[in-house]
């Protein structure tokens, strides 16, 4: 079963949590068995990484004397429960450590990430705001006697419920008898589909899936979508033809995906015609001297970035403008701005804390006259 840990709530929260002191440690384990199969390959890739982390622990002057000792805190029980650690069906892993400040979390992900070791003074959640795994899909299967729920991302779906009841079949009798007999067997599949939508509710409550397919014959499907919880049915995104009770969770993943990418390039497009809109009425920007400036305004609906897009810049360390230039001073308070490597990366961080959208562009070339970055406004 593949392992999925990551949403958008969650990486919305990871996002927005700064300790009052101290320094977060965010580390990345890759662990794609098409690079690591093996025990000892695995164990090379996480010791070449720790040892990256220690010398950046070491290494960074910016660090005070406590700072420096609690990061090695950090790294040393990092160590201890990467040893421990059972990442069965993961792909990957983010750690996020400032143990002083109550902060320790792993999150175990269906794709892999590489990324260097970052400390910073919030969680380096950008390299996983990319991922598929941010996005929870589910598809329902059901036939009159069976159904099955699987969840996971675009990339990995795994089954997590199963349903079967004992639904009579047809007989050709005639008569009277055979028309109540019927009327019983429909009831009996009616009573099915309730209890599958149920079991789905149950299932998915704690966690909605951001879409839903369904997947039943056709005279089931329109039946079972209406016996749906009215909170999942506003999830519907569509329906598969598949064979409830025979298809393999690979083929349901294949045909998932599919709908998946049709509807997220559908998303994309609306995104794309809300900027357009934005740009003639005055509610949007482009490049990145504009959008870092909306970002610090908090007036961002929409981000939208090129895949790939990085770029060096800086930010206020009093109030927290961000800027496409370093070095100078703070055009609102005058401190001057500390050098960002990648302030695109910071800008993401600061609109999933304002719940705002990041839509990562590939193979589109229509962020090009907008300099690789984008924003639809709020206002």
């Amino acid at each position: 079963m593949q392992a999925n840990e990551l949403s958008r709530e969650r990486l919305r929260d990871l996002a927005a949590l700064q300790p009052p002191e101290g320094k977060v440690l965010s580390i990345f384990v890759n662990l794609d068995p098409q690079q690591f199969a093996t025990a000892p390959a695995r164990g090379t890739e996480v010791r070449s990484l720790l040892d990256r982390a220690g010398r950046l622990v070491r290494d960074d002057e910016s660090l005070s004397r406590d700072e420096r000792i609690a990061l090695k805190e950090d790294l040393a029980r990092i160590e201890r429960e990467l040893g421990s650690l059972d990442a069965k069906g993961a792909h990957g892993l983010a750690i996020f450590a400032a143990t002083r400040a109550g902060l320790f979390e792993v999150l175990k992900l269906a794709e892999p990430v590489t990324h260097d070791p970052v400390v910073a003074e919030r969680p380096y959640v950008e390299p996983l705001t990319s991922l598929d795994g941010g996005d929870r899909w589910c598809v329902l299967l059901a036939n009159r006697r069976s159904a099955r729920l699987l969840c996971g991302s675009r990339s990995h779906l795994a089954e997590v419920a199963l349903v079967e009841d004992d639904v009579h079949g047809q007989h050709d009798q005639g008569g009277w008898s055979q028309s109540r007999y019927q009327r019983g067997i429909e009831k009996e599949v009616q009573d099915h589909l309730r209890r599958v939508a149920g079991v789905a509710f149950a299932t998915l409550r704690r966690r909605m899936p951001v879409g839903l397919l369904i997947g039943a014959p056709h005279e089931l499907a329109g039946p079972l979508e209406e016996a749906l919880h009215p909170y999942l049915r506003e999830r519907l995104a569509g329906r598969l033809d598949v064979d409830v009770e025979n298809t393999s969770v690979d083929e349901v993943q294949r045909l998932a995906a599919e709908r998946i990418a049709a509807i997220q390039r559908d998303r994309e497009d609306a995104a794309l015609e809300r900027l357009a809109e934005g740009f003639a009425g005055g509610r949007a920007v482009g490049g990145l001297e504009g959008v870092l400036r909306a970002v610090t305004e908090q007036r961002v609906q929409t981000l939208l970035v090129e895949a790939g897009f990085t770029a060096p810049g800086g930010k206020c360390p009093r109030c927290g403008l961000l800027a496409a230039e370093s070095g100078g001073p703070c055009p609102a308070d005058g401190t001057t701005l500390q050098a960002c490597a990648d302030v695109v990366a910071v800008a993401i961080g600061r609109v999933l804390t304002q719940s705002a959208e990041v839509l990562w562009l590939q193979d589109r070339p229509e962020p090009g006259p907008h300099r690789h970055i984008a924003a639809v406004l709020r206002f």
